[in-house]
């Protein structure tokens, strides 16, 4: 079973979108997680909506720190998937790849409810794309 860590910011949205749709996607071949450099104090509303919507089961989803417990873990793949923890990343010394991702953050959308989740619908289907090209399509 491959091990995939996803890393970002505060772990709030990107994240946590992408360890949802890797779990799903991936049909059980992968043991995914995520964390945050600066984590927030929960999930994005709109993440988890957008999850729901792929049919995802979010329970027990919650934000996670990279601490040195996690530095130490081996991984197969750490992808960071916004600019800011691509910069202030701590290396992982037991990964075999890193990739990096630029993702706008969907929280940062302005408008109404609806305006805001379709950012979010947005960013689950690039992460989604990217998913299926760069990890799945990997041999």
């Amino acid at each position: 079973m491959k091990r995939v860590l996803f890393v970002c910011t505060h772990n709030a949205a990107r994240s946590q979108i992408a360890e949802g749709l890797l779990k799903l996607l991936g049909k059980g071949d992968y043991d995914v997680s995520s964390a945050g450099l600066e984590p927030a104090d929960q999930v994005h509303p709109l993440a988890i909506t957008a999850l729901h919507e792929r049919f995802i089961d979010t329970t027990g989803m919650k934000t996670k720190k990279i601490d040195d417990e996690l530095l130490n873990q081996e991984f197969d793949l750490v992808i960071t998937v916004c600019d800011h923890a691509k910069d202030h990343c701590p290396v992982f010394p037991k990964a075999k790849e890193t990739l990096h991702w630029s993702i706008k953050d969907p929280a940062e959308a302005k408008g109404s409810h609806g305006e805001r989740l379709e950012v979010f619908r947005d960013t689950r289907r690039e992460i989604e794309q990217l998913i299926k090209s760069k990890i799945l399509e990997t041999p």
